[in-house]
């Protein structure tokens, strides 16, 4: 269904959106309040509130107020929840927390994630069927599912295709494998992507209406937010740093080009880096650790790789000119030994402006990717509530215009019921 801006149906979604916003940001509230709070009409709040209870999405109950009776409205939804899924290359991470991003439970499980799509996914199902027994809930209350990738996604849906960073997805359509699994519509986004979501609510991009989010872990990703929604591009590839070309005779990258970012900053590079020198660091977050701590050689290592993401991100901010960069992924967590060069190669190859750009690491750490999948998430159920009076929402339609941007680029992922680490 096509909403079009200044029709009468964008204005009632964008009205119960305003509803939904002021539940979410005070708790309890009367229908009074909350049209003092949103500046609707007593009687838009009192339809809205209606049929906000008929879907279940708020409840209502007679409370006093003021020393009278009032009808208090809350966010429905304790025995919901919604499940967040971060598949880095090495790693998986599931989250499950309650429409209102607390999060009950979650786990990390390390693996080799391009190697098989199919064993990826069970290794997900196991990880949520653990937590769900571990806080002694039903798969059944499970309502939104979302899902980071380090990949470009497609944005009409469908498998992940030949693209090289995952070997073993090529022909697997994610949103329909995960949704056959969780039983639950799945929402899929570039992990990148959901990291800067991830920032924007619960981290260093709050309050910022464009930001790039840098995830530099075992790949290298970005994530764009420009007028408060994530850009991905015409076909989903938008803030692939990783495959900008720094040296045309550099290595050969996994994607066939030469001397690609992800060549020099990479983990696999930068452990090949040690590799004789310090034959007991196998691991990026070893790596990060010795050079935190002082040792000379890793901290040479990490601060290359620093200056050739901050030459990037340079770049980056001279076409896009966002109004902070926020660094996420392990690399990340080696703090000032890592963003102080990163910052100095910013302001030697960045222009006017650009080059003051404030860099920040992710306040969520790498957690980051996983938080959004869980925004991603209850923002796709909140998508529900506004159309309570359609069809189930459980297949949405891959394109819509609505008169909020962010909707409508948030409804063109796919949904099943549809470069970092």
């Amino acid at each position: 269904m096509t909403l079009r801006p200044g029709s009468q149906a964008s204005l009632r979604a964008a009205n119960i959106r305003r509803v939904l916003n002021a539940l979410r940001a005070h708790g309890v509230l009367s229908q009074a309040e909350i049209a003092r709070l949103t500046g609707l009409s007593p009687a838009s709040v009192s339809n809205i509130v209606h049929e906000l209870d008929e879907a279940g999405t708020v409840e209502v109950r007679t409370g006093v107020r003021g020393g009278r009776r009032a009808r208090e409205v809350r966010m429905a939804g304790n025995d919901a929840l919604v499940v967040g899924v971060d598949f880095g290359h090495r790693h998986i991470r599931v989250a499950v927390a309650d429409p209102h991003f607390t999060v009950r439970s979650g786990r990390r499980h390390e693996c080799d994630v391009g190697a098989s799509a199919l064993a990826a996914c069970a290794a997900a199902e196991k990880l949520l069927a653990e937590l769900l027994g571990e806080m002694g809930e039903e798969r059944s209350k499970i309502k939104a599912v979302g899902v980071g990738l380090p990949a470009p996604l497609p944005p009409t849906g469908g498998p992940v295709g030949s693209w090289p960073i995952l070997r073993g997805w090529g022909s697997v359509d994610p949103v329909r494998e995960l949704s056959n699994r969780f039983h639950a519509p799945v929402f899929v986004d570039n992990d990148a992507n959901l990291g800067a979501r991830g920032e924007l609510h619960f981290g260093a991009g709050r309050g910022a209406s464009s930001l790039a989010y840098i995830k530099a872990a075992t790949g290298l990703g970005a994530g764009l937010v420009i007028d408060g929604r994530v850009y991905r591009g015409f076909s989903g590839s938008a803030g692939e740093i990783g495959h900008l070309t720094i040296d045309e005779t550099g290595p050969v990258c996994s994607c066939g080009n030469r001397g690609c970012l992800e060549t020099l900053v990479g983990a696999p590079y930068l452990l090949e880096l040690v590799r004789h020198s310090h034959p007991d660091v196998r691991s990026l977050e070893a790596l990060v650790s010795r050079a935190v701590e002082g040792d000379a050689g890793c901290r040479r290592v990490v601060s290359d790789a620093a200056r050739h993401v901050g030459f990037v991100a340079a770049n980056l901010c001279n076409v896009v000119n966002p109004e902070r960069v926020v660094v996420g992924g392990e690399l990340a967590a080696a703090g000032e030994v890592f963003l102080e060069p990163l910052r100095s190669a910013m302001s030697r190859y960045a222009v006017c402006s650009a080059a003051a750009t404030p860099v920040m690491a992710a306040e969520s750490g790498q957690r980051a990717e996983v938080l959004g999948a869980l925004v991603l998430a209850a923002e796709q159920l909140e998508l529900a509530a506004e159309r309570p009076s359609r069809d189930s929402p459980a297949r949405p339609s891959v394109e819509s215009d609505v008169s909020d941007p962010t909707i409508a680029q948030d409804r063109r992922l796919h949904s099943g019921g549809r470069d970092g680490e």
